[in-house]
């Protein structure tokens, strides 16, 4: 029987409702529709049968074996609190516990269509958005899900889930219950034209299963949620077992056909990368995905591999590289100075570290959206960029407006004298210079040293290779390697000087960019702003970006953001996969169709005669 917090969902309600004084609904004309665009129209047409790049007769049944590096001690995703296990809500292995009323295509830039619901619907302006929910949808416990349950899962993700939730949830004025299975939301206005798309995309918690006064707790209470999987066994820390509902209401969805065909998903976790590759090795991880071109190059020679037993794949990616670099924490003084940045930038030999340590294979990152059209490398600003960009003259030098501005190249000797000098040089212009062989500040004669925190040892060698090239201008880099939950509590709270930070792009960049840069987001605990950057124009640029209708006025305010962001020198850019690699026991078998985006775990499939 449905226990629902009433006494917290009238209070959710009445409070709403005072913040939405003074907003009317719109009138405009809209239709209920299957799915939604960020921009255009979605390409599947109403009554598809399944997504493009699926197997709709992928056999069910047996076990995937994922391996994590860290560990784990919570089961809620959406929090700050606690390191949450990996697979309930997950980009990588699926969202088979929690679901969410759309999904996204990976076959188009972004679109979404329904999942828990059967039918969404917004107007022109997307000031209001209205959700109609699938009368099959339930939980695992088989209450149905209802749109007290959608008010009930925005609110609590707005006032206690992580820093995203809370930034998109807080522009909704009202949510209005229009009957059991249909919810409508009303914004200020239509500004943030991605907002339907990412409500339609959150979470949907079951209020009747759920204390409100405990979600922000790190707790290991197996959860409930309406998805295709249930936890039936955790070992805290060290793995978690999902197993697949055979009452799940939505296994024949269009967006869940060919899905979620494991009868089982176990993910171990490891201390380390080499234990866990070991594991895998012996057949107890079932796949690898592999980011370090040392082990693929070199160790990718047991005999499993050798008689075809292990796969080893590259697969298709046609997502922009994004950002991988040595991130300056900018609330340190000593990275406080844009002078002192660009100049550390200098320092970093790519063409002796690729050629040394990554037998060739990586490609050097340049912006924060290389390899598609979305970015402003290679490409000067046109005059609808230039536009966005004429009430901040300082922000975007004139070697990034022209696009021509790329990262030093070196001889690839490890000896290259010419940056060294240009970085000396540009201290020199923020006060400092070498003293007895130690770069000192020429005011205070304090040192230049800092200290560079990793969490493995990928991150630890790229750092010491760092910093031997900065010791030989006189500064000092200490590298410090932490495990993952020290890693992460110290990231959570901004508690490094510099460190290796990724920031992931697609082609729909949109509302995580504010938690990544806007300034908003500089002090927020657990934001990814891991810079701390505080640059007015790129709030404005996000602005621009979220409020674009046209695809052609998109791309042009994600390039004016990119021209920001390789001007603010956040990071010392590093390098990008060409592709994504995958080993696989040949047990586990992949879809012939890779998306637009790359692969996706949660479409493969189990095959039993493979022994």
């Amino acid at each position: 029987m449905r226990t629902a917090q009433a006494g917290m969902l009238s209070a959710v309600m009445t409070a709403l409702v005072a913040g939405s004084l003074g907003v009317s609904t719109t009138t405009s004309l809209a239709e209920p529709t299957e799915g939604l665009a960020m921009h255009g129209e979605p390409a599947l047409k109403a009554g598809f049968s399944q997504l493009p790049y699926v197997n709709p007769d992928a056999p069910k049944g047996g076990r995937i074996t994922y391996g994590v590096q860290g560990t784990f001690d919570s089961l809620n995703p959406f929090i700050i609190k606690g390191v949450s296990a990996r697979g309930l809500w997950d980009y990588q292995f699926g969202n088979n516990v929690y679901e969410s009323l759309l999904v996204r295509n990976r076959d188009e830039p972004f679109s979404v269509y329904g999942l828990l619901a059967e039918t969404v619907e917004t107007p022109p302006e997307r000031d209001w958005v209205e959700f109609r929910l699938r009368a099959e949808a339930a939980f695992s416990d088989g209450e149905p899900v209802t749109a007290e349950d959608v008010i009930f899962s925005l609110a609590l993700l707005r006032d206690s889930g992580r820093p995203h939730y809370r930034s998109w949830f807080k522009k909704i004025v009202r949510m209005e219950s229009r009957d059991a299975r249909t919810v409508r939301l009303i914004f200020k206005n239509g500004n943030d034209r991605e907002l339907p798309l990412l409500i339609g995309l959150a979470p949907i918690l079951p209020e009747h299963a759920m204390d409100p006064e405990k979600f922000d707790k790190s707790s290991l209470e197996v959860p409930i949620g309406s998805g295709p999987y249930t936890v039936t066994d955790v070992d805290a820390g060290n793995s978690v077992l999902l197993t697949r509902n055979p009452d799940y209401w939505g296994r024949n969805v269009p967006v869940k056909v060919g899905h979620d065909n494991f009868d089982e998903i176990r993910i171990e976790y490891f201390r380390d990368r080499n234990t866990l590759f070991e594991a895998f090795k012996k057949g107890l991880v079932d796949l690898i995905i592999e980011t370090d071109p040392t082990r693929w190059a070199q160790l990718y020679d047991f005999p499993a591999v050798e008689n075809g037993e292990v796969v080893k794949q590259s697969f298709s990616n046609n997502q922009p590289a994004g950002m991988t670099g040595f991130a300056f924490n900018t609330r340190r003084p000593i990275f406080s100075d844009i002078r002192v940045r660009r100049a550390l930038t200098q320092l970093f030999d790519f063409e002796w570290v690729n050629k040394n340590l990554y037998y060739g294979l990586y490609k050097r990152t340049v912006g924060y959206f290389d390899g598609s059209d979305l970015s402003s490398v290679g490409r000067p600003a046109s005059d609808a960029e230039k536009a966005l960009l004429a009430p901040f003259p300082e922000a975007v030098p004139p070697e990034v407006m022209a696009g021509t501005w790329r990262p030093p190249h070196t001889d690839g000797s490890g000896t290259d004298r010419a940056p060294l000098a240009r970085a000396v040089r540009m201290l020199r212009e923020a006060g400092w210079a070498i003293q007895d062989g130690t770069m000192v500040n020429t005011k205070s004669g304090e040192p230049f040293a800092f200290e560079i925190l990793t969490r493995a040892a990928n991150e630890e060698r790229l750092g010491l290779a760092y910093a031997r090239t900065l010791k030989r201008i006189g500064i000092e880099a200490r590298v410090r390697t932490v495990d993952s939950a020290q890693y992460e509590r110290r990231r959570i709270g901004f508690d490094y000087d510099m460190t290796v930070a990724t920031w992931r792009a697609s082609l729909s960049p949109g509302n995580e960019q504010t938690l990544r840069w806007s300034m908003a987001s500089a002090d927020q605990e657990g934001s990814f702003n891991f810079a701390g950057a505080r640059e007015p124009a790129l709030d404005a640029m996000i602005a621009a970006l979220l409020k674009a209708r046209t695809r052609e006025d998109f791309v042009t305010a994600t390039r004016a953001f990119d021209r920001v962001l390789i001007s603010g020198f956040y990071a010392v850019p590093l390098f990008h996969l060409p592709s994504d690699w995958i080993a696989r026991w040949r047990r586990i078998v992949p879809t012939n169709t890779t998306p637009l985006t790359g692969y996706r775990l949660d479409t493969w499939w189990y095959d039993e005669t493979v022994q």
